[in-house]
């Protein structure tokens, strides 16, 4: 059986499926496309953030992961032939709850993505970000770039803003996903969901985890990688841990009842900044709804105080640990760096489900050619 090309030629069923993942983070998306079928193989994937690269190299192989900016491996590597781009550019610029500076560097990697699309010449490439990319002028000219003589004249797309819960994920997770693919291919259309009538819930997705949490810090296991040392690599079962809550806080947690926030908690135990508030988010201090998906997992959700990650019962945050279930991750995928730097790997992923249930999606459209 041959290899399959990047050309838009007839594909040989059950032949394999080759992906370049681009700011690929701790590995959702290549997580997502591996189980989806074993016909995906990663050739490169390319991350800037060297903890989460670390991780990357763990999981998936050392020998696929380029762990640099995407500009600096343009400029050093050749792109290689490749099926399926898979890539979300940092949305940090673009989303809602940061800064939205039109000026932010990181609004303007979508070109570099770009630049590989073409030189790569897959058949599909898919690109995720936040909804708020949608009404960005980067996501105009990402538009203009397929029009005639342009550097994806060869290309098409179409956005869709997809919810990670409608695809199996234990999470509301709403994302713009891109799929774009060669003209002289048909359009594969608009995932199908999976589970949007029977949504998993929080109660479901951390029903084998032990509730009771002692430990608070990693254990102490070093790596090294791209000539720096690291803690890990951990599994995700070892990142179940809490952190150490002050008295004042503890006793916050413990006034808030099930699906209870900030409102529920009496004056005496508010800091002064709530008691000048009593407006706004109602997921600040909030309770997981044990019987809905949970909330976004954000990189901070380690934090009560950012949003509604209250364990159901226990008066902790959720650990690191089910915040990676939430997201979809396996027990055996390996995690690098700090707790912070954990948080901010698992926050950013793409949700496991949601990219195999892209991944089936094309692995249909490649064998329907």
């Amino acid at each position: 059986m041959q290899p399959v090309t990047g050309s838009p030629a007839t594909q040989c069923h059950g032949a394999p499926i080759r992906i370049l993942d681009l700011f690929a983070g701790a590995g959702g998306f290549t997580q997502g496309f591996h189980s989806a079928r074993k016909r995906f193989r990663t050739v490169r994937a390319v991350e800037s953030d060297l903890a989460a690269a670390a991780s990357y190299a763990h999981t998936f192989g050392d020998e696929h992961i380029y762990a640099g900016g995407i500009e600096d491996w343009l400029a050093e590597e050749n792109v290689p032939d490749v099926d399926v781009i898979v890539g979300g550019p940092p949305c940090q610029g673009f989303s809602t709850l940061g800064k939205q500076d039109a000026e932010d560097k990181r609004n303007l990697l979508w070109r570099e993505y770009v630049e590989v699309v073409a030189k790569a010449d897959p058949q599909y490439f898919v690109l995720e970000n936040v909804p708020a990319f949608l009404r960005s002028p980067q996501f105009e000219l990402f538009r203009q770039a397929t029009d005639k003589e342009e550097a994806l004249c060869e290309y098409t797309f179409t956005p869709y803003v997809l919810n990670a819960a409608d695809y199996g994920a234990a999470q509301t997770r709403r994302r713009v996903v891109v799929i774009g693919h060669h003209r002289d291919l048909p359009d594969p259309g608009e995932p199908t969901p999976t589970h949007a009538s029977r949504h998993i819930t929080v109660a479901e997705a951390l029903c084998e985890v032990t509730p009771t949490v002692t430990d608070a810090e990693l254990p102490d296991t070093w790596t090294e990688f791209a000539g720096r040392s690291f803690p890990g690599a951990f599994k995700t079962a070892e990142l179940h841990l809490t952190r150490h809550y002050t008295e004042t806080s503890l006793a916050r947690f413990d006034t808030i009842p099930p699906e209870g926030n900030r409102f529920d908690i009496p004056d005496e135990l508010l800091s002064p900044c709530w008691k000048k508030h009593k407006s706004g988010s109602a997921d600040v201090m909030g309770r997981m709804w044990p019987d809905k998906p949970s909330v976004t997992i954000r990189t901070e959700f380690f934090k009560p105080e950012k949003g509604r990650y209250l364990h159901p019962t226990e008066n902790r945050a959720i650990t690191h640990y089910e915040a990676a279930l939430l997201q979809g991750f396996p027990e055996d995928h390996q995690w690098v760096g700090s707790k912070v730097s954990i948080a901010r790997q698992v926050g950013n992923a793409v949700p496991v489900p949601l990219g195999r249930a892209i991944a089936r999606h094309l692995a249909e459209a490649v064998d329907e050619q």
